[in-house]
């Protein structure tokens, strides 16, 4: 008995890790997520868990995931933020699901523009990661709206603060912007020179239309609304059943009727929540 338990405890595909990795740190880790971010890890995400936070435990000169566990449990609230930042996934690329941008260029946009009498438009881009979303979202409102009369402006958000402060910056490496047409491009980016070549920055105009902050959607939000539209893509998927109904309740407040809700292309809303209708691909509008 105590040598099959040694077994579970210690696995042999894992004799060579570096770290002490056992069943129960990887347990207490994600009740841990769960309960910080509202993200559910599945078993099939040990390798990831270990892989990210075995870079805290170099920086903090630790032997074993136990002591790091012991370090989170204490409540160093510094720790606690660099453990959620370090968890969460930021994977991100401009324009990605271009059917997005497009429906609200082509679509959304020009609804929006007959019927708004205020002039006021407002969108949020929650789990914003590192920018790209929204200063791709700023760049269909520059390119859209008339240039005078309308106060147009995107609030973005993300769990990682991290990525939030990079985001506000507005500057990327070449590799970053290739997939964006050249025209675009040399529109809404600046070139870096010098110690900046390889660079590039996102222009004044773009900037000034984007809000940065960190925030945690499983905690309070200090939005009033109403929002016109919400992008929320590749965020609830990490999320049980529960939390989404929550969260897509949330949303709902915060949007009018027939206000947006746009998701990634592996989310539904199907069976989650009623208070939105699929007009598109992955594409929702709300109807009470």
């Amino acid at each position: 008995m105590a040598n099959s338990n040694l077994a579970r405890e210690f696995p042999a595909a894992h004799a060579d890790r570096e770290f002490v990795f056992t069943e129960a740190d990887f347990e207490f880790i994600r009740r841990l997520v769960s309960e910080k971010t509202g993200i559910v890890l599945s078993d099939a995400k040990r390798n990831l868990v270990y892989s990210r936070l075995s870079r805290r435990l170099r920086q903090l000169r630790l032997a074993h995931f136990g002591d790091y566990c012991d370090l989170l449990k204490a409540g160093d609230a510094g720790e606690l933020v660099n453990f959620v930042n370090a968890i969460t996934t930021n994977l991100t690329s401009f324009f990605r699901e271009n059917h997005h941008f497009e429906y609200l260029r082509d679509t959304l946009l020009p609804e929006l523009m007959k019927t708004k009498t205020e002039r006021r438009l407002r969108g949020w881009s929650a789990g914003c990661s590192s920018g790209e979303e929204p200063y791709s979202l700023a760049m269909v409102l520059c390119e859209s709206l008339p240039e005078k009369g309308w106060d147009a402006r995107i609030l973005a958000t993300d769990l990682d603060s991290e990525v939030v402060a990079k985001a506000q910056r507005g500057i990327y490496t070449q590799e970053r912007v290739d997939g964006i047409a050249n025209e675009r491009l040399r529109r809404w980016f600046l070139r870096g020179k010098g110690d900046n070549h390889g660079l590039v920055q996102a222009r004044q105009a773009l900037r000034e239309r984007l809000h940065f902050r960190q925030l945690n959607l499983m905690h309070d939000w200090p939005i009033s609304g109403p929002l016109d539209f919400i992008f929320c893509r590749n965020v609830v998927i990490y999320f049980d059943k529960p939390t989404q109904r929550v969260l897509f309740d949330r949303f709902a407040d915060l949007l009018p009727v027939g206000g947006h809700l746009f998701v990634g292309h592996s989310e539904s809303l199907f069976k989650v929540t009623d208070r939105f209708k699929l007009i598109g691909k992955t594409i929702y509008r709300k109807v009470y």
